[in-house]
């Protein structure tokens, strides 16, 4: 099949989606597919990224509130480059306009609404949630949840990362939600990744010994993820206990944060890293995850701290919670701070070393490539029998210049 994944949620400053669309575009020649990656970018750009796999840069504005995105504002430009390489199934990432544009082209390809994003839990509930149950939120949000009904009709399925918001989308009117859940990258993340040595030098930086508890936390610094909580809750277990933490990551709350955990002390807010294998010794080397945001639809990083053999300290409601194994870790009531501190003095009072042990005998966890599997023959079955065309690898085989006529085509077009 060729496969079109329109990313509005990608940028190459980093983050779960670009980690999951690169990974898409290695797996797919391995199943016998193309994949075109289409994104907002600084211009328009067509990139060969390897065997069948391509990315589309459509020149696009900035996001206002987070300027390492950017966002699709030319349908025109959108459909064009759709009409230029004519998939035979094309996903949306996003449920915002994008999908919209999506659903308004006029091919004959199947498509997918992937909810890569939770937009009620992010925004929504955890603004409203403190005063308001769940259904008068969602009563008050009825416009949101009627462009949702909307975009179900233009997708012929509506793909989610755990049962919880397949469910919800299902009671509140998209019957064709489904769950299919995502993975890691196979041997990237590991138990045997662990660094005492990095740990060690990560505790004595903090001011720590090497018998006190480190926590890390990885993921974009932005309001949702909650990251002032659980720093507050972590510099709140430590007057007590000897527990520091790593806050790996970037984004608009990058100097907020760096000024809480400079008043905290014990806690260190570092650089994104874009090196995997780097992140993958980070996280190993941990005693133990802590996440903040219970409006994930997956949860990568939970499911990489899994993979890697740490224990979790994770919110009780979103996916984050998905990934604890019995034994390795602890729950916490989701956006109360307090809630979150008691957790982590229970999981440093419980032995941090035999939770992880349990963790890492709970380290197997589904692959990226059996995920794939499962979602590209899903979109097979969308598509009807003899609509596939033989896989052409773009028409690559007469010389890795052959995309550019192909762009020169979608400027025209557009």
């Amino acid at each position: 099949m060729r496969i079109a994944d329109v990313s509005a949620f990608y940028t190459p400053a980093g983050g779960g989606v670009r980690t999951y669309a690169e990974a898409k575009l290695r797996a797919a020649s391995r199943f016998g597919h193309e994949m075109i990656l289409v994104v907002p970018g600084d211009r328009q750009e067509v990139i060969k990224r390897g065997p069948g796999a391509v990315v589309v840069k459509i020149a696009s504005p900035r996001l206002p509130v987070d300027k390492r995105y950017r966002y699709f504002d030319d349908e025109a430009a959108l459909h064009a480059v759709l009409d230029s390489w004519q998939p035979d199934h094309v996903e949306a990432s996003s449920p915002w306009s994008s999908a919209t544009m999506v659903g308004r082209w006029q091919g004959v390809a199947s498509r997918s609404l992937v909810m890569h994003s939770d937009p009620l839990a992010a925004y929504a509930y955890r603004w409203l949630g403190g005063f308001a149950t769940t259904a008068r939120i969602d009563s008050w949000f009825g416009w949101f949840w009627r462009h949702l009904r909307g975009l179900g009709n233009l997708f012929d399925t509506v793909i989610c990362a755990n049962d919880g918001l397949a469910a919800r989308l299902g009671e509140g009117g998209l019957a064709n939600s489904e769950t299919i859940r995502m993975g890691v990258e196979a041997g990237q993340f590991s138990p045997s990744r662990r660094s005492p040595a990095l740990r060690a030098q990560a505790l004595r930086a903090l001011g720590l010994g090497e018998d006190a508890t480190l926590l890390i936390g990885v993921g974009r610094f932005a309001a949702e993820k909650r990251w002032e909580m659980v720093l507050r809750a972590v510099g709140e277990a430590g007057r007590r206990r000897k527990v520091g933490m790593l806050l790996i990551g970037d984004g608009p709350k990058r100097w907020k944060l760096e000024l809480l955990s400079d008043r905290i002390g014990r806690v260190a807010v570092l650089p994104a890293i874009s090196d995997r294998e780097e992140l993958a010794i980070f996280v190993a080397s941990a005693d133990a995850l802590v996440h903040g945001c219970e409006a994930e639809t997956f949860c990568m990083v939970a499911a990489e701290a899994r993979a890697s053999g740490i224990p979790l300290i994770v919110p009780d409601r979103g996916a984050a919670a998905d990934q604890l194994a019995p034994g390795a870790g602890k729950v916490y009531r989701a956006a109360s701070e307090i809630s979150l501190e008691r957790s982590i003095a229970r999981f440093i009072d419980g032995g941090p070393e035999l939770q992880r042990a349990a963790a890492v005998r709970a380290s197997r966890v589904r692959t990226m490539d059996e995920h794939f599997g499962e979602l590209f023959a899903r979109y097979e079955g969308l598509t009807p029998h003899g609509a596939v065309r033989p896989v052409s690898r773009y028409d690559l085989a007469v010389g890795d210049n052959a995309v550019e006529p192909a762009f020169a085509r979608v400027n025209r077009g557009a």
